[in-house]
Formats: structure tokens, C-alpha cells, sequence
């Protein structure tokens, strides 16, 4: 019994020093949700801090701009760079084009940057580089806002830094609203529209929804506000607004108006029936009885007229005779 007794304490010493020796060792490194490096616009002489570049000319010049590269990690960063058009998603985010043999990133303003020889750049740990790159500006290039983007990859990684190219000229701020319609009901009702920026630059719209109704008043759909948003020239984006306190039964007309700085402005509108769910198959029935007894009535109603009448009994009596009328033909000579 004392030896056992004595077993016992020394696996309670053991246990307890290896659990300490658990607790006190250093937990493994997190994996970190950033790669280590970035990408942005080297500051300028003032030093100020710049989301995107911004980069404005007339046809035919050439302008400068750097881009920052900062590796924070303590292994060195070899980051491919490029230029690639910026362009609206369906939903209006911004994105740019990938770079693939089948869908090429450069047909407009991306095609116009350039890195020269420093298409691929090694940046040491911790150190930050810059990078310089131009932007050739086409002699036929058209005025406006010609939306672009650098763009740093490292091992499937990109991070996109907004070009915003302005070009010398006349501009047109224009759009139009289409396709306007009321999908879902109840709470789950919508009002559906497509934006298309038929300008030159790039619009910042403010929206505007007003509901009529048939029978009765149409509860108010959301109040003007300024979409979350930056529509770029000649983009089409297909958006939604929640109508959660859409009539239940009744015929409504939605007119969707949207305007931007620079004087656009865009006006459609669309129609639609909300009835409850279930309700058009059961008012389909009932309009089909409806006409089945309606076909049924009218075919006896014709049937009773058609029947013939009694026989006269004998022949009838006769009247004063009364002269034949005469018709006159108009322009005839008698």
C-alpha cells in the first residue's frame, strides 16, 4: 500500500508539471489574414495621404505618377504589376478586369499605363519601395473620365489601386433609368431598376421612388437617398430597393427618378398587381364557373327563342289596301 500510495503522488507531480509546462510554452503564431504587404499612391510633396491617383490631361500627354509597395513581413515580396480597366459589376460595386489570355484586362485606360522595365518588383523585408509608372494618354483619346487601375500580385493575391483619369474636353453628365418593375409581396417586395450612364463621366446618382395605387393610397416606398454608388461611364447596373410595406391586394404604378450632379436626369416607371399569395389560382376558378354558368344561361335564353310560336287558327282579315311606297333614286331623271 505505500508504494501504490507513493505511484499515485508521483503521477499527480508528473501531471501537474506537464501541464504547467503547456501552459507556460508560447502559442503557435495565428495565421494572419493579411499577406504582409500593400499597395497605394506614394504621398505626395505635402505627404497627404491619397485613397487613389488622380491624373488629369489632354489628349496626346504623358503623365507620372509612384506607387507605394510597403512589405511589413520579414521574408522579401516579388509582386507582378500591371494596368487594368476599372468597370461596374451588376450590382454597381467597382472591380477591374483580370488579366487572362481569354479575357484581356486592357482595352481602354489599363492599356495605357505603363511600368517600363518594372513590371516585376522584389521588395526586401521591411522595406518600403517606390515604384514609378506613366500614363500615355492617346492623341484620339475622347474627353471624360476614363476609369483604370494599378494592380500588385503576389501568389494569386491582387490588391487594385484606383486610377481616376479625367481627360481634357467637353463633358456630359447623362443617364437613364429602364426596366422598372415590382417583384415578390408583402414584406418581401421590391422595386427593381437598371441605371445606364450615357455621359462622359462618372455619376454619383440620387434616387427617388414614388408609388400610386389603384383602390386605395400606396404606402410610401424609401425615402430619396443617394445610392451607395459610383456609376462609371457607359456601365448598366441592375439594383433593387426593399418595399416591405407594399399593398397586399391592389394595383400600383412605381416611378423611379434618379439624378446626379452635372444636371442627369433619369425617369421610368412600371405597373404591376400585387395580390396575396394563392389568391390567383382560387380568382381563376371562380372566373371560370363565372363564365360556365354565364355560356349556360345564355344558351337557354336562346334556346326559348327559338322555339316556334301556336299556329294561326284561319287566314287573316283583310285590311285596306294601301299603295306600294315609292323610293327615290337621288339624281335620277324621271
Amino acid at each position: 500500500m505505500p508504494v501504490l500510495h507513493t505511484l499515485r503522488r508521483a503521477g499527480a507531480v508528473l501531471l501537474l508539471a506537464a501541464a504547467a509546462a503547456l501552459y507556460a510554452a508560447p502559442a503557435p503564431p495565428a495565421a494572419a489574414d493579411e499577406p504582409g504587404w500593400t499597395a497605394e499612391p506614394a504621398a505626395g510633396t505635402a505627404a497627404a495621404v491619397r485613397p487613389y491617383f488622380y491624373l488629369a490631361g489632354a489628349p496626346g500627354t504623358v503623365l507620372e505618377d509612384r506607387l507605394a509597395l510597403v512589405n511589413s513581413t520579414d521574408r522579401e515580396r516579388t509582386l507582378a504589376l500591371r494596368g487594368a480597366d476599372a468597370y461596374n459589376t451588376a450590382d454597381g460595386a467597382l472591380a477591374v478586369r483580370p488579366a487572362t489570355a481569354a479575357a484581356p484586362a486592357t482595352s481602354g485606360a489599363g492599356s495605357w499605363i505603363s511600368f517600363g522595365t518594372a513590371t516585376t518588383v522584389t521588395v526586401p523585408p521591411r522595406t518600403r519601395a517606390v515604384v514609378p509608372f506613366t500614363l500615355t494618354v492617346p492623341p484620339a483619346s475622347p474627353p471624360g473620365d476614363h476609369p483604370a487601375a494599378v494592380v500588385a500580385t503576389e501568389a494569386g493575391r491582387e490588391v487594385a489601386v484606383r486610377v481616376h483619369l479625367r481627360v481634357g474636353g467637353p463633358t456630359l453628365a447623362a443617364l437613364t433609368v429602364e426596366d422598372v418593375a415590382v417583384r415578390g409581396r408583402g414584406r418581401s417586395a421590391v422595386v427593381a431598376y437598371t441605371l445606364v450612364n450615357r455621359g462622359n463621366v462618372a455619376l454619383a446618382p440620387e434616387l427617388r421612388i414614388r408609388a400610386d395605387a389603384l383602390f386605395g393610397d400606396a404606402p410610401a416606398p424609401p425615402r430619396a437617398r443617394t445610392l451607395p454608388l459610383e456609376l462609371l461611364p457607359g456601365q448598366r447596373v441592375e439594383l433593387t430597393e426593399p418595399w416591405p410595406g407594399a399593398p397586399a391586394l391592389d394595383r400600383v404604378r412605381v416611378t423611379v427618378t434618379v439624378t446626379a450632379p452635372g444636371g442627369a436626369v433619369g425617369k421610368a416607371g412600371g405597373s404591376r398587381w400585387l395580390v396575396p399569395v394563392g389568391l390567383p389560382g382560387r380568382t381563376g376558378a371562380g372566373l371560370l364557373v363565372l363564365g360556365a354558368t354565364t355560356a349556360a344561361a345564355l344558351y337557354l335564353v336562346r334556346g326559348r327563342r327559338s322555339e316556334p310560336g301556336p299556329a294561326p287558327e284561319g287566314p287573316p282579315e283583310a285590311g285596306p289596301t294601301t299603295p306600294a311606297p315609292h323610293h327615290e333614286l337621288t339624281g335620277a331623271a324621271r
